[in-house]
């Protein structure tokens, strides 16, 4: 996800998780590992598949952002576990595996950016073509969130790729989805407009001076912006109960991080005007991190001006931004509620792979 949040608030004990796989499994399970030789890092992970036959189509799972394990677990929800199990009970085998760093890959995470991501994905797709038991011409990515940034990357310069799944996956410039993210997210916390409005005004500054800044000079020109919008702003920090120092170094160290301001430059446009295979893009319209309605609409522009486009849409009514059934869509909410992943959105998923 593009905003973390944290588990401390719901002790871990009193969750409920009825969609968690439990043994035995009907199908077969590998713990594997590949290499990314570009980077010379270690990435381990979980293959399933079907115990009887071969040729069997399969999915790499791509997690969103922040340091995900290969079950992409929050709160206790492990959705990537729940999707592979559906997807393997299918006919369909999985890869997933820990992000570099986490877990039990090597790595280092904190300065790695959706490009190296974008690496170790195709480190697992040649992992993939080494496996008999799959069909070489069905090697699809499944992503979430910022993984939905990923797998079309990968797939527009990859002929391996014969599909994606876009779970909530962002469509928009990186910039202009946070700006939305934040007036979403300030709105469902009853934040008033007269705050909302000084935080996108201070965050679009933000933006454009990312946008325009080198990596080297990014950091300088961060502390310059913070420093003169204070001085015309005096009481900003402390509205959000910090000193002026805190939220300085706070917004400098967390804006000039390689993965942030990579996200913030990228424009996944590009990307997906030049994917030719077929794209499955989900989206929950409860969802205050990757709103449904504005990231579809990227391709649908896109579907309108090239009819070759293989694009399929589709938005769900009452679905957050991790597809869990819910009444308010906030990030609070994620961990009270029992259902990991909704139903439909499992079998819409292996529908569309069955039917390619």
């Amino acid at each position: 996800m593009l905003l973390m949040v944290s588990t401390s608030f719901f002790a871990q004990e009193s969750l409920k998780r009825p969609q968690t796989p439990q043994a035995p499994f009907e199908y077969n399970v590998e713990e594997v590992s590949f290499q990314n030789t570009q980077d010379s890092i270690t990435l381990a992970g979980t293959f399933t598949y079907p115990r009887t036959g071969r040729n069997f189509p399969v999915a790499i799972l791509i997690s969103g952002s922040g340091p995900q394990n290969r079950n992409s677990e929050i709160f206790g929800h492990k959705s990537f576990w729940v999707l592979a199990d559906y997807l393997t009970n299918r006919g369909i085998a999985v890869l997933r595996y820990d992000d570099r760093g986490v877990g039990e890959s090597t790595g280092n995470f904190s300065k790695a950016t959706s490009v190296d991501f974008a690496e170790d994905v195709v480190a697992a797709i040649a992992y993939l073509k080494s496996r008999k038991e799959i069909n070489l011409n069905k090697i699809g990515l499944i992503g979430h969130s910022e993984g939905g940034i990923i797998a079309p990357m990968v797939a527009s310069e990859n002929k391996n790729v014969a599909f994606v799944v876009s779970m909530a996956g962002v469509m928009l410039p990186g910039s202009e989805l946070l700006l939305l993210q934040k007036e979403l997210q300030l709105q469902s916390m009853g934040s008033s407009e007269v705050f909302i409005t000084k935080e996108i005004e201070f965050d679009k500054g933000i933006m454009k001076l990312i946008n325009a800044s080198a990596s080297d000079s990014l950091k300088r020109n961060l502390e310059k912006y913070t420093s003169e919008y204070f001085k015309k702003n005096p009481k900003f920090a402390s509205d959000h109960g910090m000193t002026e120092t805190y939220y300085k170094t706070l917004i400098v160290e967390s804006y000039s991080s390689p993965w942030l301001s990579n996200f913030i430059k990228y424009d996944p446009k590009n990307a997906l005007e030049s994917l030719e295979c077929p794209l499955f893009a989900l989206n929950g319209e409860k969802d205050l991190q990757v709103p449904a309605k504005e990231n579809l609409e990227v391709l649908e522009h896109i579907s309108t001006i090239d009819s070759s486009k293989k694009f399929t849409l589709k938005s769900y009514s009452g679905l957050n931004h991790l597809f869990q059934e819910c009444k308010t869509g906030t990030l609070m909410e994620y961990g009270q509620i029992e259902q990991t992943l909704s139903p439909q959105v499992l079998q819409d998923i292996a529908e569309w792979i069955d039917n390619l």
